[in-house]
Formats: C-alpha cells, structure tokens, sequence
C-alpha cells in the first residue's frame, strides 16, 4: 500500500463543501483545487501549468473561471471551494481569457518538428482558437550540449513545470528561472549550457514539459512508436514502473509510469539507461565453441572477433549440447558435483524457474543467489532482531515519518527515485540523520550528520541504545508483548555509555545522546540501511 503523504492528509481532515460547477451540483473537499473537481465530474479545463502530483503554480492562466459574484476571472488551478459558490467553466468570458491565452502562447510556438504534439496546440484545438493574429517573437538557437536531452527554448512558455520538476519533486535544483518581463528564461544552474550543468539527467523535466521545449536528445521522441510496453526497470531494487515506447522491436524513449515505489518518477539509468539491449556486442543468437579452439585462463575475449571463437547455433543444438554436458556430469560425478547460482537481474518467476531446474533436474539443492551472499548476514539479523528476514515497510512510508536515519547507504547514487522521497519528506519537515564515514549528497539535507570512524558504527548504534534503554525511552508494553531477549539486550549495552564510546566512534557524546532521544522519542522514526553496514 502506498504511503499517505503530509498533502493527502490535508485533504483527508478538509470538511465537504457543496457548490454547483456548471450548474450542476457537487461536493468536494475544502482542500481540493477547483480544477480537480472539475477532473473528477468530467468537466474539461485547459491547463499548461498544472500538471496532477506537482505544486500549483497558477501562472499559465489557461484554466480561469468565472465565479458568481467575483470581478475577476480565478485560475482554478489555484482556487478552492466554498459553501454555495457558483463556478462556471464555459461561460463567454471565460472561454473569451482562455482562447486568448492559447492564441498568444500559440503564436509564439514555432511551426517545427518538435513542437507537433505540444500540449498548447492540443487545447487551441479543443476550444478552436483557430490561426493566431500575434507576430511570433524571435527564435532561439536550440542547446545540443547534454547528450540524452535537447533544450528548444523557443517552444518555452514558462510555465515552470520543469523548474518544479527539477526543484520539487527530484529535488535538485538546477533548473530555474531568470531575467524579468520579455526576457524571462528558463536557466540550468548560473545559466550554463544543460551539458554543463549539475543536471543529474533524471529526465524528469523532459517528462513534465507540455511543449517540446524539453525533449530526449536526437530527436528520439519524434518516432511514433508502434507499441508500447509496461514494465519495471531492470536496474536497482526500488522497483520503478515504466513504459518503453517501442518501434520496429528497437526502444526509442522511456517514460516513467505511476507505480507505487516512483509514481512516474526515474533516474537517470531507468529513463536513458536502454541503449545496452541494441548494442551491437549483445548477443542475440546461442554460440558455441568452436573445434579446435581451446579453453585458455588468460584469454581475452575482443568484442569484435567472437566468431573467431565461438560459432552460431539453433536453441536446440545449443540445448541439447548444454543439457547433455550437465546430464553427463550428474551422472557420473552425482547430483552434487553440479550447482546453480542465479542473479538479481531475474524475476521472482524466473528464480522460482532456476532453482526447480537445479533441484528437480540437477537433484541438487546446491543453488544459491547473488542476493543471499550480499545480504546473508543482514538477514540473519533481520529474523533474530524483527522475525523476519525482510523489510518491513516500503521506502514510500519516509513521508510519514518524523526522524528518518540512514546508515550504510547511499541513496542518490545507488537508488536515486528512492532518494527522492527522503528528499521530499525532509521538504515536508522529517528530520534526517545520515550515519555514514564519508559526507554523501544526503548530508547536506540532514538534520544531523554523524561521520563516524570507519569500522565502529557497532559502538555508535549501541551507545545509542544505552540511551534509550538508560533513560526508559521505550514502549515497555509492546516489548513485554512482543518481544523476547530484553533484558540481555539491556545487560549487553550497559557499558556502551556515549562517553566510553565517543572517542571509539568520532562522535560526541552529546551527539549521540541527542540522536538516540529524537529518534526514540517521535512519533514515528524509520531506518534505512544498505550494503554498508550488512
């Protein structure tokens, strides 16, 4: 189940207000935009700055209504219900303010190949605004400098959906804008080239923009692909859902698509990370050995003389060669001579495949997992210190919590969509502490960033305990109910005073006595760990 962020339960406490939109009535939450409303009854409102899931900007000025009794037009984007109000979205004077301002932001669009799908000329048809009378303003050369991203700011209409992108939602913070009036710009860091940039290619702003004025490099998403195909990405663990858009079998671009673990969200490996599956080195077809070509320890492989090597064959020349050898080998050597050991980059229903095809073909259970030796001993401390030798909450669950600690990981480079979450709820006011040797690009987000020598975070996490347990710092009941071993546990950390291990760890005691409090004492505290510390 996802988790329920700070936003939604805003929303969930907003009292029922009825009004009419149209003329028919309905009821919404106080807290919900009226452009929202008007989604969910059906009742279409053009929007260029508003895009579902990020912070309302209300400055394209497309999606104004009229409401009774007002002098002036309100963005509904903007604009919550009330009791008794009275909203019109076709009125003459409303749909007058939004012809006009698709006519003028039309006619600033160039006539180009990028452009074609623009999500300006999609509403101008909608409410047929028809050839626009404005004289277009001056172009702009295109900037080719990033090379999975083409920046066309002459299709740029400011509607700031990649700054809030960049800045909101992945929380980095390059994109912004600059100058003021007729020479306002969207600007990469002190308006660098984007290829020079500290862009990190998340590709997030090419997804939120609606005009082409950010677009994947080389004109990839000009193609119209043939199919579509739903899947998740194949790079770490958090579980991105995507969709490849697909022509002729070859990938042409990514998009992220709203799953629980990223909600459209990706990085840059799951959005421009593809390439791989097209390389000319991938092999495509079974190969073999060739006779006469020995088995040498110190050989190196060139990429581009394989064939010198190996010969290509059909699946079942290359099937009955490899099942015959495996069968051979158990035979005469037993079902023990033979083991498997699968990758990560499997499915569950492929791993399920692999260890059946070791235990029921090899009859062997010598099958192991890359997985299982990376995190053999983490999960013998999950199952003696939780029972389970699994995770218990979902990465999303950081935007509930008021104390997040991280310890042995770092998420910006290894897990970057889940990195975003623990930035956005440190947005949203979670306290963070890091716990890590080197300073990572989290630390300067954290509440509290704890460097500790290396090798003696054992020292530093149980002086934290003696803490806790020292100044009663626990819920009693649930540990009476819940759990077995207490009271070794509190007879082993009696001695790990903050002062004795202060000067073990590099951390003041004060330090880990204000960490140790703040994270026993809020109302929900959540850790995440990785390899570091496993």
């Amino acid at each position: 189940m996802n988790a329920i962020t700070r936003n939604e339960l805003v929303h969930l406490d907003a009292p029922v207000v009825e009004f009419t939109l149209n003329g028919q009535p309905v009821t919404a939450r106080a807290s919900e935009t009226l452009i929202e409303v008007a989604d969910r009854e059906g009742v279409a409102i053009p929007r260029l700055c508003y895009k579902p899931g990020m912070d309302t900007a209300g400055n394209c000025r497309a999606c104004m209504v009229e409401i009774n009794g007002e002098r002036t037009l309100a963005p509904s984007c903007c604009r919550f219900p009330t009791a008794g109000m009275q909203v019109t979205t076709d009125s003459e004077r409303a749909l007058h303010a939004q012809r006009m301002v698709l006519e003028l932001l039309q006619s600033d669009m160039p006539e180009t190949s990028y452009t074609l799908h623009n999500e300006v000329d999609v509403w101008a048809e909608e409410l047929a605004v028809g050839k626009p009378r404005f004289a277009p303003r001056a172009r702009v050369a295109p900037d080719l400098s990033h090379p999975a991203m083409t920046v066309n700011l002459d299709a740029c209409i400011q509607c700031t959906r990649c700054v809030r992108a960049c800045r909101d939602e992945q929380m980095n913070d390059v994109i912004g804008l600059a100058l003021r009036g007729e020479a306002e710009k969207i600007v990469f860091d002190m308006d660098d080239p984007m290829g020079n940039s500290t862009c990190v290619a998340c590709g997030e702003c090419v997804q939120a923009c609606p005009t082409g004025a950010l677009m994947p490099a080389r004109e990839a998403a000009l193609t119209i692909p043939d199919k579509q195909v739903d899947s998740v990405c194949p790079y770490c663990g958090v579980g991105c859902q995507l969709t490849y858009n697909v022509k002729d079998n070859k990938i042409l671009y990514v998009e992220g698509r709203d799953g629980p673990a990223n909600h459209g969200r990706l990085c840059v490996k799951g959005r421009y990370g593809f390439d791989y599956a097209h390389h000319p080195h991938r092999l495509t077809v079974p190969l073999i050995r060739r006779e006469g070509v020995p088995k040498n320890g110190d050989f190196a492989m060139d990429p581009d003389r394989v064939m010198d090597v190996f010969r290509e064959a059909t699946w079942e020349e290359a099937l009955a060669l490899t099942g015959g050898k495996l069968r051979g080998i158990r035979d005469s050597a037993g079902p023990r001579a033979l083991a498997g050991f699968g990758s990560a980059k499997g499915s569950n229903e492929e791993a399920y495949l692999f260890q059946k095809l070791v235990r029921t073909g090899f009859g062997s259970n010598n099958v192991d997992h890359c997985t299982r030796l990376c995190h053999a001993s983490s999960v013998v401390a999950l199952l003696e210190g939780i029972g389970s030798g699994a995770v218990s909450n979902p990465v999303m669950d950081v935007t509930k919590a008021e104390v997040i600690v991280i310890i042995g990981a770092n998420p910006t480079v290894n897990h970057p969509v889940a990195a975003t979450w623990i930035k956005n709820a440190v947005a949203n006011g979670s306290k963070l502490i890091v716990m890590d040797p080197r300073r990572s690009d989290l630390s300067r987000l954290a509440h509290r960033s704890l460097q500790f020598r290396a090798d003696t975070d054992v020292a530093m996490l149980n002086a934290m305990m003696h803490v806790i347990v020292n100044e009663n710092l626990v819920d009693e009941g649930f540990i009476a109910s819940r759990t077995i071993g207490y009271e070794e546990l509190k007879a082993n950390v009696a001695e790990y005073s903050p002062e004795k291990m202060a000067p073990i760890c590099g951390i003041d005691a004060e330090t880990l006595r204000y960490v140790a409090r703040l994270y026993a004492t809020s109302k929900g505290s959540m850790i995440l760990w990785g390899m570091g510390v496993s």
